[in-house]
């Protein structure tokens, strides 16, 4: 990793900003990076002796923020036993079965895996819904994560997962299944924000309160105190919400409303506030979630591959609603990277627009829904909108004053050859983009897309190796 924080970036073929409108493309071609922000964009002459990076013939970007992941799960990828299942029997078959199964020697290495997945597709700030607690683990998954990805230089955020209480369909369940106490769970939280938690706007490490899903993890009181003991202490709540028809029949039937209004009446809604999934809402849920102006991350890869559906991101956003792009977890999304997962971001939101398009004889006024979704608006999504959820407000778009968190993708390759726009190809063109360089903070965390120090045919083999202990720890033969 370079310990330099002052560059001069030269010759970009195109830069991308996040932000909206004018602003979204910038000319450029050169930006410089003092002391690790932003400092100027323009045609701008080198000073004697700045460090440079030649970006002729690259696109560059802000590095994404993912606000949606489950790194434990990058050595459960492709589970034959759940490959075809919606989310319950998913859920059973594939991270519920394996959970119990994982070390501590495990989890660093799924760890590991899914942020060098993320950091080849420009991702610089990664945040993890980590729900692998039971009473009495002998590891700590917290400081695991938080050494990975500091290893890797990049920014994290843990989302601070785990239950009070079960569902269902853990009802027989082994030790690693158990729940814990609320106050433990509140005890550790406080551990963490004493240990980790930095409020600054540039923060490389974050804790959020993220019990796994309000209806099923803590009970109603618990629930509203999980808010209030967020709030005392100044961090932000996460959790998944509305990803099937199941949590709507759910919440209705043994509270007598939407999931959305029951997580109003137990102050779980607010700018503070963010839900991964939000697939299944009512009209009535949008508009509530976009008047508290609560945030979503959106996981089309992860919905689509469990069949769940298309989360409606275009009417949540015209509501008033943070809109935020994750990946959720390798287990129920095999591409966990930004590249792959704003490409899809892409496609399914014109297709949700498509579906709704009627003949004009029965009310239609529209062909289809390929105006509704910019490479601009996904771009924005996927990196100022990601960090306007996370509350981190000096990262996610290249303008004056920010952090350099920057991605610089070279065009090279053969599905880039023809682009009238350069600016498009590494959201439009999928595949994966490969990296000139990726700054975080203005360091340079890879080159020529090579992350110092790591080899890969390694890391494969020990992954392997990982995939068949885990299979055997759960008695699963090949």
């Amino acid at each position: 990793m370079s310990p330099a924080s002052s560059w001069l970036i030269r010759n970009a073929s195109a830069i991308m900003t996040g932000l909206r409108g004018a602003d979204a493309c910038l000319a450029g071609p050169d930006i410089r990076v003092t002391d690790g922000r932003i400092a100027a964009i323009g045609v701008l002459e080198p000073r004697v002796g700045e460090a440079q990076i030649d970006a002729r013939d690259c696109v560059v970007y802000p590095a994404w923020v993912n606000t949606h992941h489950h790194l434990f799960q990058s050595l459960l990828k492709g589970v034959p036993e759940g490959l075809d299942h919606s989310l319950g029997a998913w859920l059973a078959a594939v991270p519920y079965r394996y959970r119990g199964a994982f070390d501590e020697q495990s989890l660093r290495l799924a760890a590991r895996i899914g942020l060098v997945e993320l950091l080849r597709s420009g991702c610089a700030t990664v945040a993890d819904h980590h729900y692998l607690y039971y009473p009495g683990m002998p590891f700590d998954g917290a400081a695991i994560l938080f050494e990975e990805a500091e290893a890797l230089g990049l920014r994290f955020v843990l989302c601070r997962g785990g239950a009070t209480q079960v569902r269902p369909i853990e009802a027989a369940t082994p030790a690693a299944l158990r729940p814990e106490t609320l106050d433990n769970y509140l005890a550790d939280i406080q551990r963490l924000v004493a240990t980790y938690h930095d409020p600054a706007g540039d923060a490389r490490r974050r804790v959020v309160m993220a019990p796994t899903s309000p209806p099923y993890s803590v009970s109603p009181d618990g629930l509203r105190e999980t808010a209030r003991a967020a709030r005392s202490l100044g961090i932000r709540m996460h959790s998944h919400l509305s990803e099937t028809v199941d949590y709507l029949d759910e919440v209705q039937a043994r509270h007598g409303m939407s999931p959305v209004a029951f997580c109003a009446e137990h102050e779980w809604l607010g700018r503070d506030v963010w839900f991964a999934h939000l697939v299944k809402l009512l009209p009535e849920e949008i508009q509530l979630l976009g008047t508290t102006g609560s945030g979503i991350a959106y996981c089309p890869q992860s919905n689509a591959r469990l069949g769940s559906g298309i989360a409606d991101i275009v009417r949540m956003e015209a509501a008033g609603m943070q809109v935020s792009i994750g990946v959720d977890g390798a287990a129920s999304n095999e591409a966990c990277d930004m590249l792959s997962e704003t490409h899809a971001a892409w496609l399914m939101q014109r297709a949700k627009g498509g579906e709704r398009a009627l003949p004009r004889y029965a009310g239609g006024e529209e062909e289809g829904g390929a105006h509704l979704a910019s490479i601009e608006d996904v771009l924005r999504w996927g990196t100022s909108g990601g960090a306007q959820v996370l509350g981190l407000d000096a990262v996610g778009s290249l303008a004056l004053g920010q952090a350099a968190d920057i991605a610089l993708y070279r065009l090279d390759d053969p599905r880039y050859f023809g682009l009238h726009d350069p600016a498009i190809g590494p959201i439009a063109c999928a595949g994966r983009a490969p990296l000139k360089a990726l700054l975080v903070g203005g360091r340079k965390v890879l080159e020529d897309d090579r992350i110092p120090g790591l080899d890969l045919l390694e890391l494969g083999r020990q992954a392997r190796a990982a995939v068949i202990d885990l299979q055997r720890r759960v008695g699963v033969r090949r």
